[in-house]
């Protein structure tokens, strides 16, 4: 069983027992993740997001990435600079993936903020009031 979840700007393929690096989450290693952005599992596609689906993972390791070296130079300036950069991430182990959502009540309250596309719009009323 596979499923495609979405998290970090990014659609990652995932089954059970994989090891994934995402952006890093604010989870401590040891806890529990749960991703509720799935967008496909063995096949069935949601539009765009499959309603009660939820894949659990467990944070293994939090890290840095390798260093990369990024050069400015201007020709005839004499500038030459070195810059460095570190991308953190954050090392999920898969664990279940569930179609209904049925096994993710067991799992804490430690999540990835989901931002819903389904924002309440300001309510207007109309006041049927006549001046006099």
């Amino acid at each position: 069983m596979f499923a495609i979840i979405k998290t970090g700007g990014k659609q990652i393929k995932v089954q059970s027992g994989d090891e994934i690096y995402i952006e890093k989450l604010e989870v401590e290693e040891g806890k529990k993740v749960t991703f509720n952005e799935v967008l496909m599992i063995d096949g069935t596609v949601g539009s765009p997001l499959i309603n009660g689906a939820a894949v659990i993972g467990t944070v293994v390791k939090q890290g840095k990435g390798k260093k990369l070296r990024v050069v400015r130079y201007h020709p005839k300036k004499n500038v030459n600079k070195v810059y460095g950069h570190r991308q953190p991430y954050t090392k999920v182990k898969i664990e279940t993936i569930s179609l209904n959502g049925s096994k993710t009540t067991a799992a804490p309250k430690t999540t990835e903020s989901v931002v819903s596309s389904t924002t309440a719009a300001p309510k207007t009323t109309t006041s049927n009031k006549t001046e006099e």
